[in-house]
């Protein structure tokens, strides 16, 4: 169910339609394939249909919904290919901040970052995997913040729709927690240490953990994946 969006000026309503619509689909609450109506999401939302109308926009440019003139906005089902093609820009830019992190980050960037880890061991725990996805989510973001790389974020952020949806089918079955935090945590020694090879291998092993886990969630769900994209199995990369 939509939360409603209350009164805020500090934020765009459009910006903060545009998030609370892009969580609904990543978490599978909004099915891929599924048509949204522009009247019935401003309802539950409480605004206008303007904003609405615009973060259906922002939607599709991340490659989340298809407008079609007409007939109507619709959940896309999801693209092994977009997803790989997203996991290639998202390695290419966090290998990047994780060799420049493991140059030195603040010690209250490591401890927030400790901080994370310890939030993340707690929620792996419980039964809800979106608590452990916003906690990851944020442990890749103070590292790109805490190397003064914002830009580099917002690019992430950007490319990454279609991954987020595979990563929160991934949990735990196809992807164990415990495998996810232990990559994080070396993650972290590389940076503690001071040690940019080993921040930059440490953050290549745990952003190809999709490759194992893409092929195996295609099988299990084929309704929620585009059927012209049939992911391969994961082959041995070089380091």
């Amino acid at each position: 169910m939509l939360r409603r969006i209350e009164p805020d000026s500090a934020e765009p309503v459009a910006r903060r339609v545009f998030r609370e619509l892009r969580h609904a689909i990543v978490t599978m609450e909004f099915r891929p394939g599924q048509p949204l109506s522009e009247q019935e999401v401003a309802g539950q939302l409480g605004v206008s249909r303007q904003p609405v109308r615009e973060a259906f926009i922002k939607l599709s440019e991340s490659g989340l919904v298809l407008i079609r003139p007409q007939r109507g906005t619709f959940v896309v089902r999801i693209s092994a290919k977009q997803v790989m093609d997203a996991r290639f820009v998202r390695e290419a830019v966090e290998l990047a901040v994780a060799r420049k992190a493991g140059e030195g980050l603040p010690a209250r960037v490591v401890q927030e970052l400790e901080a994370n880890l310890k939030g993340q061991r707690e929620a792996a725990g419980s039964t809800n995997p979106t608590a452990f996805l916003e906690l990851d989510e944020a442990f890749h973001r103070t590292i790109a913040l805490g190397v003064d790389c914002e830009y580099a974020w917002r690019v992430v952020e950007e490319t990454k729709a279609q991954m987020d949806r595979v990563r929160y089918l991934s949990l735990p079955q196809a992807t164990p927690l415990d495998r996810l935090i232990a990559q994080h945590e070396g993650i972290v020694e590389g940076i503690r240490a001071r040690c940019p090879d080993a921040a930059e291998a440490a953050m290549r092993l745990h952003l190809r953990e999709i490759l194992t886990s893409l092929p195996e969630l295609a099988r299990r769900f084929p309704d929620l994946f585009d059927s012209d994209s049939t992911p391969a199995e994961p082959v041995a990369e070089s380091a």
